[in-house]
């Protein structure tokens, strides 16, 4: 197996074309054509993770939180981030990055938060703008069943819990050949009528690429007259945070206990009690102050983030709870997210859940 086995495995399940556009995620260190060893799971990549790959024989890391997050300009050593990335050069150890890619996924950061708080019936909290687009084309109706089914096959035409969705016109389409063509029916010279469908059909964006392949490669004219815009709607199983219910309604501190104990942390911040009930709740892994105006129009009665500024908690306003449970705490079950999905598509092979406890915060 190479590391672009790998790779493919993790973006079949979270593209990093669907990652924040401030966000660097994918293959920072390391040759894709590499054979795999063996592969060390973790949720940042330290020096201590890059030598624990080494005592373990991995020669691939595949991390969260991206080692490399703004531009390198020298390796000198001078910091923990240019250790790290010398040190797994010198030891043709590969880093790979998922981070956005999986907090923007349906099942990926925020869902395995949901899981741990028994939360129901859990929906994104901000679904992701300009992430769907729409191709519409137009062929031969007795190639247009042929058409939709590769279309389909290469991951158009899913809406929700729906599948196989397309819109589809019949009409008369009409053209005429010059002389530098080749027409597949018809002749040159003369103009034809043709029986046509119309064919309008969604995807997502990080697959344009892919539906692109497809049409040109299944569609029988010489000249493919398509279009492609990007739709306003946003993806409802794309997006950040989560929102969902709580089983039973809990006191607010019976809650805080819950959460204290679900993520081992020994400090939660939090803004005023506001002595009610808690039934719906709203969760963002790691650095989520910039969702506090979406918790509160979703209704949420507590909101768990990290990372929030005293100023933020101001923001609360009577109107729910913010809890700052730690960036570390919040993302930690994320590696096991991570080594569940991979075990279930590679097997009889090394796959090893980091033992370094890379959180840089320590509390008295």
């Amino acid at each position: 197996m190479l590391i672009a086995d790998v790779i493919k495995h993790l973006e079949d399940f979270a593209p990093a074309a669907t990652a924040e556009d401030f966000d660097n995620v994918g293959l920072l260190v390391g040759d894709p054509n590499t054979p795999v060893s063996g592969i060390l799971i973790t949720l940042d990549t330290l020096e201590e993770v890059v030598e624990e790959a080494m005592s373990k024989n991995c020669n691939l890391i595949v991390s969260f939180h991206p080692i490399i997050f703004s531009g390198l300009k020298r390796l000198n050593g001078n910091n923990y981030v240019e250790r790290t990335v010398i040190k797994a050069i010198q030891n043709n150890i590969a880093i790979y990055a998922i981070h956005t890619a999986l907090d923007n996924h349906h099942l990926g950061v925020n869902k395995m938060i949901c899981e741990k708080l028994h939360l129901t019936n859990p929906k994104i909290l901000i679904p992701k703008k300009n992430s769907i687009k729409k191709l519409t084309t137009y062929i031969p109706t007795s190639h247009a069943e042929m058409l939709r089914k590769k279309l389909f096959e290469a991951g158009a035409g899913s809406i929700g819990n729906y599948d196989e969705c397309s819109f589809n016109l019949q009409g008369m389409g009409s053209f005429k050949a010059n002389a530098e063509a080749n027409p597949v029916i018809g002749k040159i010279g003369e103009t034809l009528f043709e029986e046509e469908t119309q064919i309008g059909i969604t995807f997502p964006k990080h697959l344009e690429a892919k539906i692109l392949e497809a049409l040109f490669k299944n569609h029988p004219y010489e000249e493919v007259a398509h279009e492609i815009i990007t739709l306003d709607n946003a993806h409802q199983q794309m997006g950040m945070g989560m929102i969902g219910d709580l089983p039973q309604e809990m006191e607010e501190t019976e809650f805080l206990s819950q959460i204290q104990n679900t993520f081992h942390t020994k400090c939660i911040r939090h803004s005023q009690l506001l002595g009610k009930p808690v039934k719906k709740v709203a969760v963002l892994g790691g650095s989520g102050s910039f969702a506090i105006e979406n918790a509160k129009k979703a209704g949420a009665n507590f909101f768990i983030t990290a990372d929030l500024k005293y100023h933020d908690f101001y923001k609360a306003e009577g109107k729910l709870v913010l809890a700052d449970i730690g960036h570390y705490e919040s993302e930690q079950y994320t590696k096991n997210l991570l080594h569940v999905y991979l075990s279930k598509k590679i097997l009889n092979f090394a796959l090893i859940l980091s033992n370094t406890k890379t959180n840089p915060i320590k509390y008295y």
